[in-house]
C-alpha cells in the first residue's frame, strides 16, 4: 500500500479524499504516460530511496480533481446518457443508436458506438505498454485535461498529446480510425471577462483542440527508440543519464530585460525572445545602460518524482533557473 504524507495537517475530511488513488498502477507493464516522460526521470525515479519518495496530500489536489472529473463524464455516459442527449436536443432515434462501451467485433449497423476508459495492452521488445484513454467517439480519440488558462496559449504540451494520443491509436487500431484526435480542456481558473479582451485567451471554459496524430508506424518507432533507451539506461550511473532538454524541463522563455541606466533596480522594458531588441534599444539609448539576460524559468522539476537525487536539478538551482 503507497503511504502518504500530511505535513500540512490537511483536515481529514480532506486529506482521505486526496490519499484515495484509484488510478491503475500495474508494475509489470509501461504506461503511455510514463513514455511520454524523459529516460532521465524514468530511470531515476525507480531509484529514489522509498523514504523520500513519500508525496504530501497538499500537493495532490489537481491530480486527484482531475480523477474526479474523469470519473464524472464517464459516469454520466454510463448512468445518465439517455437522458442527457435528449435533453440537449437529440432526438430519441439518435439516443437508441449510441451504445456505451460495446464489443466491436458485435457491432450492427445502425449502432453508434462510444468507448471511455478502455485500458489496452500490447507487448513490444519484452515489455507491455498499457494505455487507458478517456473517449472514443466515430473513430476519434479524445483526451480530458482538467488545467488551468495556460495551456491554451502555450504549445509545450502540444507534442505530449501528440504521442499520447498515437499511442492509444496505436493500442486500439480497431477501434480508433481518424487520423486526428481531440484535446477537451476544462479550465479551472478560466475568467470570462479575459476572453471578452484578449483574443489569445480561451473563448469558454471548456474548448478544445485538434490535433493531428502521428501515423501508427511513427508511432511504433518511436515506442521502440524510447524503450530502447530505457534498456540502454535503466543501470547506468546517474552522471551518464541524459539530462531533460528544454522541452522536458518546460522552461519558460527566455528574457532580455533592458536597464536605461547602470545602477537601475528596475528594468525599462522586458524583451521576450528578441535579444536584437533588446540591444537595438540600448544603443537607440545611447548605450549608457545595460541588458541582462534572464533564462526562462524551469518548471517541470518541480514535479519530478527524482528531484530528491537528481544533480541536474541541482545545478539548474545553483545557476538560477529552478526557484523552489
Amino acid at each position: 500500500m503507497r503511504k502518504y504524507l500530511n505535513s500540512h495537517a490537511v483536515p481529514l475530511s480532506m486529506a482521505v479524499f486526496l490519499a484515495t488513488d484509484n488510478y491503475d498502477h500495474d508494475d509489470t507493464t509501461v504506461s503511455v504516460t510514463k513514455l511520454i516522460k524523459p529516460v532521465r526521470q524514468i530511470v531515476l525515479g525507480g531509484r529514489v530511496p522509498q523514504t523520500d519518495a513519500l508525496v504530501d496530500v497538499s500537493g495532490l489536489v489537481k491530480s486527484r480533481m482531475g480523477t474526479a472529473i474523469h470519473d464524472a463524464i464517464e459516469n454520466a455516459w454510463v448512468n445518465n446518457k439517455n437522458e442527457s442527449l435528449l435533453a440537449l436536443g437529440y432526438p430519441q432515434r439518435v439516443v437508441d443508436r449510441i451504445v456505451v462501451n460495446p464489443d466491436p467485433t458485435k457491432l450492427t449497423e445502425d449502432q453508434i458506438p462510444v468507448y471511455l476508459e478502455r485500458r489496452s495492452y500490447k507487448t513490444i521488445m519484452g515489455y507491455t505498454v498499457s494505455g487507458k484513454f478517456d473517449f472514443v467517439a466515430e473513430g476519434r480519440v479524445e483526451d480530458f485535461k482538467s488545467t488551468s488558462t495556460m495551456a491554451w496559449s502555450s504549445d509545450n504540451k502540444k507534442k505530449d498529446y501528440q504521442l499520447q494520443g498515437s499511442m492509444y491509436r496505436w493500442l486500439n487500431q480497431d477501434i480508433i480510425t481518424d487520423d486526428m484526435m481531440c484535446v477537451s480542456f476544462l479550465f479551472t481558473d478560466f475568467q470570462a471577462f479575459r476572453a471578452k479582451a484578449d483574443p489569445t485567451y480561451p473563448p469558454h471554459a471548456t474548448p478544445s483542440k485538434k490535433i493531428p496524430l502521428l501515423s501508427v508506424v511513427e508511432t511504433e518507432a518511436y515506442v521502440t527508440h524510447k524503450l530502447t533507451q530505457i534498456n540502454r539506461y535503466k543501470d547506468a550511473p546517474e552522471a551518464d543519464l541524459p539530462h531533460c532538454n528544454e522541452h522536458e524541463l518546460w522552461r519558460k522563455e527566455t528574457v532580455w530585460k533592458y536597464y536605461a541606466k547602470l545602477d537601475a533596480k528596475r528594468a525599462t522594458k522586458d524583451f521576450k525572445t528578441d535579444k536584437q531588441a533588446a540591444y537595438l534599444r540600448l544603443a537607440t539609448d545611447g548605450g549608457k545602460g545595460l541588458v541582462k539576460e534572464i533564462p526562462g524559468e524551469v518548471i517541470a522539476c518541480k514535479y519530478c518524482p527524482a528531484f530528491p537525487i537528481c544533480t541536474q536539478k541541482d545545478a539548474l538551482i545553483a545557476e538560477g533557473s529552478l526557484k523552489l
